[in-house]
């Protein structure tokens, strides 16, 4: 009976040990400053992928689509880049289509709200009236601004130049 009792003391003690430990594990990771940059990194790397997308695309088809492609850069953009964008005149033509194929961020400030980002990007040009487009490879470095929504938009794009090696013609 006396065996019984210290087991089940001991078991008892055991199990409020573990307990105490994943709670204080628990703890010790919702207050995790890494894992708050952690997502914060994430959520600008989501925002900066979608926006290069919609920046690098353009439906003009038609001029209502080509107006609407254009309302939709401005609807991704922030800052100088978005008041250029603002003069930007719609006009049926040619259209692309931009897929973001890799993106990293390279740069997060989460004070100021600012995150840099490289990107490639595979756009799919077609000259109005054509049906086969062609295909160009791009890379890319957008500088992200964090919105009073806590959205992440793009303040400035840039392409990105590709070094040569030695040796290596072009």
């Amino acid at each position: 009976m006396r065996r019984a009792r210290i087991l089940a003391g001991a078991g008892l003690v055991l199990a409020l040990g573990v307990c105490g430990t994943g709670a204080w594990t628990y703890t010790q990771a919702r207050t995790d400053d890494g894992l708050a940059y952690g997502r914060e990194r994430d959520e600008a790397l989501a925002d900066g992928r979608d926006g290069i997308a919609v920046l690098t695309t353009l439906d003009a088809a038609t001029r209502e689509r080509a107006e609407r492609s254009i309302r939709d850069w401005r609807a991704v953009s922030t800052g100088p880049l978005r008041k250029e964008l603002g003069g930007t005149e719609a006009a049926a033509g040619t259209s692309a289509r931009g897929t973001v194929t890799e993106a990293a961020v390279t740069a997060l400030d989460t004070r100021s709200g600012t995150a840099k980002l490289i990107a490639t990007v595979r756009v799919e040009v077609t000259p109005g009236g054509a049906k086969k487009p062609s295909t160009d490879r791009k890379r890319l470095e957008a500088v992200l601004a964090r919105t009073g929504e806590g959205e992440w938009k793009v303040r400035a794009l840039s392409a990105v130049p590709v070094a040569e090696e030695k040796g290596e013609e072009r």
